[in-house]
């Protein structure tokens, strides 16, 4: 075994661990942490908004850059430590395992989820609405983003069905990262796990429930900023399709569920399957 990051079979009996100890905090602690958590993909989220305004030759670079600063995010999370509910849907290892009950798992995602909103719709009002950074190019940027997340017929079969899939594939590589930083032992290799499989959800095209916590909320408080909206060129039709209904209507009830199967079962629930209860 190497002294340097655990085997795949540490990995999965550490992943069980992680999960059972996640039920001895308190509800009060939960939402804190989970506030934090939700802060952190805000300042991720807000830097790609940045690095993703203008115009680049090569599309594909472009999308590079904005994923490799989202990295920043799950970095902030698990270094410092926080709760994030995308990453804790990866409990469902501890669960079939027993070390934990379906409550106390349901009790920790409910706290999460709500720390993670809160967290994430405080930063977008604290950017958007009070620091002046956002009335012009960067606010329009952020009302493209935001419009693109919910302009789309929920209703309509191919869309709901696209973000559901890219909510899966998203969670998938996130909770992968999680776990390549879990396996490292020190600092360098935790953020070099992290970069990569971050730097490839985003520049995928995928969808995230705690990104979109942020991205939608300051497209909808970027529609108070009257240069941010003509920066943005959207028609005022697109713009009244922004609001706080089709924030959960046509985004996060459905990137949620793909988010819950992509670490829940395609991570957690597998490795614990192939590591855990048939390690040979």
């Amino acid at each position: 075994m190497s002294n340097l990051y655990l085997s795949p079979v540490q990995l999965a009996a550490r992943l069980v661990d992680w999960g059972a100890e996640k039920r001895q905090i308190s509800g009060g602690r939960l939402i804190v942490l989970g506030f934090l958590a939700g802060v952190y993909i805000g300042f991720a989220a807000h830097l790609a908004t940045v690095v993703g305004t203008g115009d680049f030759a090569w599309i594909g670079l472009q999308k590079f850059f904005v994923g490799a600063v989202f990295s920043v995010g799950l970095m902030l999370v698990v270094i410092p430590g926080s709760e994030l509910w995308t990453g804790n849907t990866m409990m469902t290892a501890a669960w079939l395992e027993q070390r934990l009950t379906l409550i106390d798992m349901l009790r920790n995602w409910s706290f999460v989820y709500l720390g993670n909103l809160l967290g994430s719709v405080f930063l977008a009002w604290l950017i958007v609405s009070q620091t002046g950074l956002m009335d012009g190019a960067f606010g329009g940027t952020a009302l493209q983003i935001a419009s693109n997340k919910v302009s789309e017929e929920f209703a309509t079969t191919s869309h709901a069905g696209a973000y559901f899939f890219r909510a899966i594939a998203c969670n998938w590589l996130v909770c992968l990262a999680v776990l390549l930083a879990m396996a490292a032992k020190d600092v360098t290799g935790k953020i070099l796990g992290i970069f990569f499989p971050i730097m490839a959800f985003v520049a995928a095209g995928f969808e995230h429930v705690v990104a979109n916590m942020y991205f939608i909320p300051a497209g909808i408080f970027a529609k108070a900023l009257p240069a941010a909206r003509a920066a943005s060129g959207l028609d005022p039709a697109l713009l009244a399709q922004l609001n706080w209904w089709t924030l959960w209507q046509t985004n996060l009830l459905v990137v949620t569920i793909g988010n819950l199967i992509g670490g829940g079962f395609f991570v957690a629930a597998l490795y614990w399957w192939l590591y855990v209860k048939n390690p040979k």
